[in-house]
């Protein structure tokens, strides 16, 4: 019997290996299939690790609400849940007095809403560049027929108030209309002081409207609308709020919608006169972007039960960690001065022969990670990590982790662990147990 068994297994084993060389076979096939693929067409397991400075990390929550089919606004129900979400949105810009509006579109349309409503063609305003957004916005004030004194200011630092004030001392007949503010430059990095620039134009007791893209700073970063006096106010969907792509944002003073009655700007979708004649009804001028304006309810609602002090305190304390890392790193910020150091992102100069494209490019193509190219005059000498909206200890730990590997293996010389270590050593040292789970971890 033992015989016949041992019969048996030989030629399973003889059937086995005369199977390896077409199994074999079949999977030499296959790889060849798989290296002539499409580019990216292929999915990887796990998920894409989102770290840019938008679009940003949706939260499920909000995910969530945004799934519902088609409705129609011009039904009974609409017009409470709109004037809700302009209500609400009110405290992401840290005000009681101004006007929220809101478009389909985006911060660069939010923009154009902000200069075409309350300038006129010839207008002089006065325009701070450090950054390529910054620059666009110029780009567009110009197109727009206004006339712009720009204040160069290298990329890396923030508005430069010195400079401002010899501009506006020169202004004896108050010609300038408007003061302009990026006020997180996402290429580089920074983010100025909003208050300090219109102390400074307090000083010399200037009309100048002010008016500030804050695109990738509201809902992350100390906004303080009233305080500030800001006259215009901007930001987007994708940023902060933690949005897909495609709503402008905008709020607007007192002050700068009197001055659309008399701006002759050409506008008409972004016209504030549609929407101000529409809005406190609760209505809208054209249709809406329904699934947008639930996920935007969240979002607010969200950001509220957090508290803004708390939501800035996050942004604040992810954004110490990242700078930590860079300089367990052994590497620099390319933003020089603490008072401009962004919390909504972190910019950070390679080492001079590393190309920067080179440790995205490795970071998407082997991790599945998306980090910030370098843009424009920074091309291949920076990359960025974004750290805004939805986004907790954890998953920027993970995100450093794999900027370590990518800048090991685009030629780094960097010791794993060095950068990650550091930012987990001040988390570990300043979060605090989530709220409603601190029973927990009480001591009996």
């Amino acid at each position: 019997m033992m015989l016949r068994q041992s019969r048996k297994v030989s030629k399973i084993v003889q059937r086995a290996m005369s199977s390896m060389p077409a199994f074999a076979e079949e999977v030499a096939s296959e790889a060849k299939k798989t290296s002539t693929r499409a580019p990216f067409s292929y999915e990887p397991p796990g998920r894409n690790h989102l770290f840019v400075p938008g679009p940003v990390n949706i939260h499920d929550n909000v995910l969530r609400a945004m799934h519902v089919g088609g409705q129609n606004h011009r039904d009974a129900w609409f017009p409470e849940f709109y004037k809700t979400c302009l209500e609400e949105s009110k405290m992401i810009f840290g005000t009681t007095k101004g006007t929220p509006i809101f478009w389909p579109g985006t911060g660069t349309g939010g923009w154009e809403a902000a200069l075409t409503n309350t300038l006129s063609p010839g207008d002089k305003v006065v325009t701070f560049r450090y950054g390529l957004f910054s620059h666009l916005w110029i780009d567009m004030m110009q197109r727009l027929g206004l006339d712009v004194e720009v204040i160069d200011c290298r990329w890396g630092d923030g508005a430069d108030e010195e400079r401002l004030a010899e501009v506006l001392k020169a202004d004896t007949e108050k010609k300038i209309k408007a003061v302009c503010v990026v006020h997180n430059e996402t290429t580089t990095g920074v983010t100025s002081d909003i208050g300090h620039v219109r102390t400074t134009m307090n000083e010399f007791s200037h009309p100048a409207m002010l008016l500030v893209d804050g695109v990738s700073s509201i809902g992350a970063l100390d906004f303080k609308f009233d305080e500030w006096g800001v006259d215009v106010a901007v930001t987007g969907s994708q940023k902060a709020l933690s949005l897909p792509t495609g709503l402008a944002v905008v709020c607007a003073s007192e002050k700068a919608i009197a001055a659309g009655k008399t701006a002759t700007s050409k506008r008409v979708y972004f016209d504030f006169a549609d929407m101000l004649r529409t809005n406190p009804s609760g209505n809208v001028p054209y249709t809406p972007e329904l699934q947008m304006l639930y996920g935007l309810r969240e979002s607010l609602k969200m950001l509220r039960e957090e508290g803004m002090e708390n939501v800035v305190a996050r942004h604040h304390r992810l954004a110490e960690g990242t700078r930590r890392a860079v300089a367990g790193w052994g590497l620099e910020t390319l933003c020089k001065n603490p008072r401009w150091y962004s919390d909504s992102l972190t910019v950070i100069e390679t080492p001079e022969g590393i190309d920067s494209q080179k440790i995205v490019d490795i970071a998407y193509a082997k991790y599945n990670m998306s980090l910030g190219i370098g843009l424009d005059r920074v091309k291949g000498k920076v990359f960025r990590i974004g750290h805004l909206g939805n986004m907790d200890e954890i998953m920027l730990s993970g995100a450093l982790s794999g900027v370590e590997l990518a800048m090991k293996d685009a030629g780094v010389p960097i010791t794993l662990g060095s950068g990650v270590s550091k930012a987990m050593e001040y988390w570990s040292e300043t979060m605090e147990v989530i709220p409603t789970r601190e029973h927990l971890v009480q001591e009996a």
